[in-house]
């Protein structure tokens, strides 16, 4: 595989600066010593650092919610009002939650946690350093890579370890383009849920802080408990992403489609190197209606051409995680966390996909009013 070639060439990430609101380099937290900022976003802030302890470079994630705290002289994360208190500290259990949850898995394609833990009135968690290119970069910056091969390559990866969250009732929500890595190595990784980000914009009523327009099926624009998600979710943004590394732009917003579709099938179009048949999976992925998009990564990878996996993967400890266990000391968060934005809420098994999915097939006209709705709010949060 010519990635290895390609990004192998490229030099190790640099770090920036940062703003006000990061730890300054040569800050020790624990064992850690801050090396570098990798990126800071509104929720967070993930650094380079080194672990003295057994001696390796590693990732810092910290929570930092930019919009509602920010850093004090002492370094600690300090609400900036009081109103904003219990909105932090959801995000702040949340984002501990996401870490217990990741800390439990081992598989190569899900992002590896070492250890978390609280210090400064905020949470850290420390994982492995992943040394490549995000898809979104690699659309930009290394558009000879994507072929059908090198997405069916990097994409059966992906596809297996959401079919491994899945044997643990789990679902992602949160699959784009800036989500994905891929090493030099041509192993691509995904990474976190940002479960923090969801849980705050669920509490301020933020959709668009939630959803990343492009990528996000229109069952994730309703809080209607009876419009139920599933694997087919992460199937339309995963579908998205290959629809963006084709075409190089995102396709249009889901809830702008079901009022008048506006996307070009991929199979209308020339795209030399692509089979018919890929194209047409990719398609099929888009649906606007959940019952028409592949139900499962299995079916999903059938319709792709992409080979069987190689096994199924677990938690480390063996076995399927329950979610209500994890989530036993987080009422806050539990009260919040609704079917649309809590990525800890528990998948339905299997078996039980299918039935409740068609039991809400009947509800399309409903559907229809609260995605109507839901542009229009989407119009006046931006003419706000």
């Amino acid at each position: 595989m010519k990635t290895e070639k390609i990004l192998g060439q490229i030099t190790s990430v640099e770090s920036f600066k940062g703003t006000e609101n990061c730890l300054v380099v040569g800050t020790w937290l624990n064992d850690f010593e801050i090396t570098g900022v990798l990126g800071e976003g509104g929720f967070g802030v993930v650094y380079l650092a080194f672990d003295h302890s057994l001696q390796r470079t590693v990732a810092i994630k910290e929570y930092m919610p930019g919009t509602l705290a920010g850093r004090a002289v002492d370094g600690s994360v300090a609400v900036r009002a009081e109103r904003h208190k219990t909105t932090f500290d959801a995000g702040l259990k949340s984002f501990i939650n996401e870490a217990r949850l990741l800390a439990q898995f081992d598989h190569p394609s899900l992002i590896k946690v070492y250890r978390f833990w609280e210090k400064n009135k905020t949470a850290y968690m420390a994982m492995r350093y992943y040394d490549g290119e995000t898809l979104k970069d690699i659309v930009k910056n290394r558009p000879e890579l994507i072929t059908e091969v090198w997405l069916k390559f990097i994409f059966k990866q992906i596809l297996e370890a959401l079919d491994t969250l899945y044997k643990a009732k789990i679902l992602h929500r949160d699959v784009s383009p800036d989500n994905i890595i891929v090493q030099k190595n041509g192993d691509a990784v995904l990474l976190d849920f940002g479960s923090a980000r969801q849980i705050i914009g669920d509490m301020t009523q933020g959709l668009t802080v939630i959803l990343k327009p492009g990528y996000a099926p229109v069952e994730q624009y309703s809080d209607d408990e009876d419009l139920q998600q599933g694997p087919w979710t992460d199937i339309y943004a995963l579908a998205a992403v290959m629809y963006f590394m084709i075409l190089k732009t995102p396709p249009p917003m889901a809830v702008a489609r079901i009022v008048k579709d506006s996307l070009v099938p991929l199979q209308d179009g020339k795209h030399p190197g692509f089979s018919e048949k890929f194209l047409m999976a990719v398609d099929k992925g888009l649906a606007i209606q959940p019952r028409d998009r592949p139900q499962s990564m299995d079916e999903f990878r059938r319709q792709l051409g992409i080979s069987a996996f190689v096994s199924a993967r677990h938690s480390r400890s063996g076995g399927a995680i329950h979610t209500a266990e994890i989530l036993s000391d987080t009422d806050e968060v539990a009260k919040v966390a609704r079917i649309r934005n809590a990525p800890y809420t528990a998948a339905l098994p299997s078996t039980q996909y299918g039935q409740e999915h068609r039991s809400a097939i009947s509800k399309e006209n409903r559907l229809r009013a609260i995605v109507i709705a839901t542009v229009s709010g989407l119009i006046l949060l931006a003419g706000i």
